[in-house]
């Protein structure tokens, strides 16, 4: 597995509107490469629309941000391409059906697939095959996965992985295309506190090897640069505005040589300015990600 540089992350009053209200607003920060990163907050505050945003998943339509030295939103493509994306409900979720190998071996040939030069997809079969396995061994252990402790070792069904188990699997996937910026979701979700420390231990590890991580969670860590999401009420500037339903939806930009980027967030609008509308806008604009 390569060592990759980690990719700098700055935003400056940065921020997303949803259908019913701002998913997130007002967000501002400026993190080194090889930085651990943070978005704490109550759930329906908008963070996991900040990470999807952060990783060129959805289109702001507020301020402008920028990754690896790729603006937001004129370059979401080449921002997707340096940023993995660990599991996100209803976006990018590990398959209960499979087995870790399988998980695995899917994920090595996904990453194969379109994130490998083309010359890698002309070498002999076999050359593959122990490409594969070397990236998934060297993969396992930046996660701390032991296969062999698991109840079945590598045939044991994802849906039987504990929680921090599950979360371990998550970053070894991610980490076989080499990203320069590693975004998680919900990383405390159902831990208890030893599981947690343990799971942060892991991405500090992940992060001293270079790359940046950004991870989503109810509360970070001291050491963490912290980004802080929550319903907010609206800004003096923000003067009501009639709906428009009959309006067609928004297509996100995308970079030249790309297809457009669909179903991202859009500058809808609205009637309502509360702080309820904050909470469904973060629901709105998640909906509306076409594509992790």
């Amino acid at each position: 597995m390569d060592s990759p540089h980690g990719a700098a992350v700055k935003a400056e009053d940065f921020g997303l509107k949803g259908p019913r209200g701002w998913a997130f607003r007002g967000v501002d920060i400026d993190a080194a490469p090889g930085s651990l990163i943070a978005v704490e907050g109550p759930s329906g505050s908008g963070r996991t629309c900040l990470l999807l945003a952060l990783t060129g998943r959805m289109k702001p339509t507020r301020g402008h941000a920028e990754v690896g030295g790729h603006h937001l939103p004129k370059r979401m493509t080449a921002v997707r391409r340096i940023a993995a994306l660990g599991p996100v409900s209803g976006v990018n979720e590990l398959d209960q059906a499979l087995t870790v190998a399988e998980q695995l071996r899917e994920g090595a040939l996904l990453q194969r697939h379109y994130g490998a030069p083309v010359r890698a997809m002309l070498r002999p079969r076999a050359e593959r095959r122990a490409a594969a396995e070397a990236r998934i061994a060297a993969a396992l252990e930046a996660a701390g996965l032991d296969l062999a402790a698991l109840p079945k070792g590598e045939r044991t069904s994802v849906r039987d992985l504990e929680r921090l188990e599950a979360v371990r699997l998550s970053v070894a996937i991610a980490l076989l295309g080499s990203p320069a910026l590693l975004a998680l979701d919900d990383l405390d979700l159902k831990l208890s506190d030893t599981e947690r420390v343990e799971a942060w231990d892991l991405l500090r590890s992940v992060a001293a090897r270079g790359i940046t991580v950004l991870a989503v969670c109810s509360e970070a860590p001291a050491d963490a640069i912290v980004l802080r999401t929550s319903p907010k009420e609206p800004d003096a500037t923000d003067a009501p505005e009639a709906p428009a339903a009959s309006d067609p939806p928004a297509v996100a930009e995308s970079d030249a040589d790309t297809e457009p980027d669909e179903g991202s967030g859009t500058d809808t609008k609205t009637d309502t300015k509360t702080e309820n509308d904050d909470t469904k806008g973060a629901d709105d604009a998640l909906a509306e990600a076409g594509r992790a």
